[in-house]
């Protein structure tokens, strides 16, 4: 998602991830992980007496794997700043493939060694479906960390 220090980032910058299928494994281990086990993602019989007829996949499950599909590079980015407008277009099943999207919106400065930087990030299905969209910030480091730890700006 970012790859570039702070002053190299550009508004309107996209990327677009491979695509990742969802499994009922990972709606299992996700139960398991934060005891969620809502009918509604966890009972097969249940689900298909719902709206969806089916089996919906934890919306924060979704959320989690759409910001991971793309690629953060741990000199740049220093920490996760926050998420707005977090939104849900359209209901995410066990077998669909997801891609993830992002469009750098803003950037700003936030102290004299890093800036915040604002994608949208969208999950998109095989259908071309919007299933998630939400406003991701990230704190950007102006000068690249290196393995020993020190910084180093960009040339």
């Amino acid at each position: 998602m970012i790859e570039n220090v702070f002053g190299d980032l550009a508004i309107g910058a996209t990327r677009t991830s491979r695509g990742r299928t969802i499994t009922e494994t990972d709606v299992v281990h996700f139960c398991m992980l934060t005891g969620n086990w809502l009918a509604l993602h966890a009972d097969a019989e249940f689900a298909k007496s719902t709206r969806y007829g089916q089996r919906v996949v934890q919306g924060s499950l979704v959320f989690s794997i759409a910001n991971a599909m793309l690629p953060f590079d741990d000199g740049v980015v220093e920490s996760f700043y926050g998420v707005d407008r977090l939104r849900f277009h359209q209901p995410t099943f066990i077998g669909d493939t997801l891609r993830a999207r992002t469009q750098v919106v803003e950037l700003r400065d936030r102290d004299a060694d890093s800036g915040i930087a604002t994608s949208l990030l969208e999950a998109i299905n095989q259908r071309d479906e919007t299933v998630l969209s939400c406003r991701f910030s990230l704190v950007v480091r102006r000068a690249r960390r290196q393995p020993d730890g020190e910084a180093r700006h960009s040339a």
